[in-house]
């Protein structure tokens, strides 16, 4: 089990140089990490880059009239900037982070790492190769709720994992290119993969989904894939659900914690409920015959700090810049991701059956799981020593 570590609040932050930085993609994720860029005293936002020059001249004009730019070719032989954040569809993440990452530029990129596995290894080894940042956007591991889930969850709190169960499922968008797994489920993935004590590691995963509006692609979907000591998870998408739930269930041998993202004023609770068995020096066939009994303690709500997640995104990338260290959701955790989706596409198209996951044998080591040790990561007003 990875070891978590106290959060510290440092007195005052060293003052370091801003870093130059364009952002590439003006669409729908571009205008929100301009602007998070744009509000931090450790970037200077020096272009926009899109296709759609005029679009890209609006976003400007919301940020100062910044300069645009209407090819990453162009952005990069007219700035000099140290890094890139990319906010385009996953279809063109290899070729322009490929692009980047040669010209010499660090990079965050929107979430999924890739469109493949295959091009994410290359995208790591190119990184790794120039001794760059190459940092997945996976913003939910920056709130502060996954920060405590995962503080709650390595500490033991919750006992043995037993299950998650994760909900996130709203009335579209229906992607053009991707099904709903490759739209949503990175989120919950990349939580997992932050939370849990061994990462996001199974061996194989199962996959069902429905595409009940004929669009060619899953619209509604179910991952099922097991967890260390029997225990297993399962993840609901959803592109057609008229409500909108963004819900994580992780249940624990002595308390389960239950994340509502949509609920500010209570996004954790804490039920100190549950089923007892006591697992310990008795055979399956034994336990098979013990009794069950039920808990029912008491129900907490820790209080939380109401911090945007994309700010300590922006945040981390300087810190890891400066600092040259991998970010905690960096290209091996994108890695992760990418083969969990990988296998499920290959699920899909076999009806439900379980698919292995590509790299699973090496998670934990060379560019499939490599996981920072020992390393500190600072976000806005927390430092968290060693628990990468």
């Amino acid at each position: 089990m990875r070891t978590p570590n106290p959060f510290h609040i440092p007195t005052h932050r060293q003052p370091t140089p801003k870093l130059k930085i364009a952002v590439v993609g003006a669409g729908y994720w571009g205008p929100n990490l301009a602007r998070n860029l744009q509000a931090s005293p450790d970037w200077d936002l020096v272009a926009i880059c899109d296709l759609d020059i005029e679009r890209a001249t609006r976003l400007a004009a919301t940020l100062g009239d910044i300069p645009v730019v209407e090819s990453l070719d162009e952005l990069l032989d007219t700035f000099d900037v140290d890094a890139v954040a990319i906010a385009t569809p996953a279809r063109t993440h290899h070729g322009t982070v490929m692009t980047a990452l040669r010209a010499g530029k660090h990079v965050l990129v929107e979430k999924p790492l890739a469109d493949s596995r295959a091009h994410g290894l290359e995208m790591v080894a190119e990184a790794e190769a120039n001794g760059l940042v190459l940092m997945a956007d996976h913003t939910y591991c920056y709130t502060p709720a996954v920060l405590k889930m995962q503080e709650l969850v390595q500490a033991g709190s919750l006992g043995e994992i037993l299950f998650v169960d994760s909900t996130r499922i709203n009335l579209g968008l229906v992607q053009p290119d991707v099904d709903v797994f490759w739209d949503l489920a990175p989120h919950d993935l990349a939580i997992l993969d932050f939370v849990l004590p061994g990462g996001l590691n199974p061996t194989e995963v199962s996959a069902f989904g429905a595409d009940p509006l004929g669009t060619g692609r899953a619209c509604v979907g179910h991952l099922n894939f097991r967890l260390p000591n029997d225990a297993t998870a399962h993840v609901h998408v959803n592109w057609l659900s008229p409500t909108k739930i963004r819900q994580m269930v992780i249940g624990g041998s002595l308390r389960t914690l239950v994340w509502d993202d949509l609920n500010p004023q209570q996004r954790l609770s804490v039920y100190d409920r549950g089923v007892s068995l006591d697992r310990q020096a008795k055979s399956a066939g034994e336990r098979k015959t013990s009794a069950v009994s039920y808990r029912l303690g008491d129900t907490w709500s820790p209080a939380l700090p109401e911090r945007e997640a994309l700010g300590q995104v922006v945040e981390e990338l300087a810190y890891c810049i400066h600092n040259k260290r991998e970010a905690r959701t960096g290209g091996a955790s994108g890695l992760r991701v990418l083969s969990v989706l990988e296998a499920v596409t290959r699920s899909l198209s076999t009806d439900g059956q379980s698919s292995p996951v590509e790299g699973h044998a090496l998670a934990g080591a060379g560019l499939a799981g490599t996981r920072l040790a020992g390393a500190g990561v600072q976000l806005k007003g927390v430092q968290l020593e060693g628990a990468l």
